[in-house]
């Protein structure tokens, strides 16, 4: 019997062009890909005229459901995995599948198919200098939001955090609360997208400049607190 192989394999966050041969390549030859929504991958599919067989994985799938996945790998089937946008597994719903695969001990090979991740091409146009930093994920909603906030007051390093277009603006107030001293943050916007765009200054100032420009807090962010 074949070992089967779990792919791992990032796909754009925006701009469909930002996909690696490789990767076009696995999603072609797999059995299967894994998709956090079936819909979003097949644009993408369809793109690039890939016919695949697709399946949805995603944050309320079952233990049966990753049990299956399991199972048919050490059969072994060949299946891809991919999130909306962006690397599998950062704060992302294939980190369950990865760790069960691996704590399990399964005959299943994991193979990363590397790409396009927010949090990397954010650093890279930020203007900050520094290797060493924080990363959050999203930041939570309701409970530990001030403590978090807090927790990032206080750090020496940068602190890389995603959030989304319902919070962006709270979040930026509670920051420029929160920090005694104007440390700046670099806000990332749309990367890769047509509307792509980052600011850096002041919590306060970016809470004034996305309450002046509402149409400039729609979509994705990643912000990047500088170090003290």
């Amino acid at each position: 019997m074949h070992q089967g192989t779990l792919y791992v394999v990032a796909t754009p966050i925006g701009n469909l062009e930002d996909i690696t041969l490789r990767a076009l390549r696995i999603l072609k030859e797999v059995d299967v890909i894994l998709c956090e929504d079936t819909r979003t991958t097949k644009k993408l599919l369809q793109h690039y005229e890939i016919t695949t067989k697709t399946e949805s994985f995603h944050t309320h799938s079952t233990d049966e459901k990753i049990n299956a996945i399991i199972t048919s790998l050490e059969s072994g089937t060949k299946m891809a995995m991919v999130t909306d946008a962006g690397t599998p597994g950062i704060s992302d719903p294939g980190a369950l599948l990865i760790n069960r695969i691996i704590t399990l001990q399964k005959s299943v090979k994991i193979e990363a198919i590397p790409g396009p991740s927010a949090l990397t091409a954010a650093f890279s146009i930020s203007g900050v200098i520094t290797s060493d930093f924080t990363f959050l994920g999203f930041i939570p909603h309701k409970k530990g939001r001030e403590t978090m906030f807090k927790e990032i007051n206080e750090s020496e390093r940068s602190v890389v955090f995603y959030e989304s277009t319902h919070r962006i603006l709270k979040t930026l107030k509670s920051l420029s609360e929160h920090f005694k001293t104007e440390r700046k943050i670099s806000i990332a916007r749309e990367l890769t997208k047509i509307y792509e765009e980052v600011k850096c200054d002041t919590p306060q100032n970016l809470f004034n400049y996305f309450t002046e420009n509402p149409v400039k807090t729609k979509g994705e962010f990643v912000c990047i607190v500088w170090p003290k």
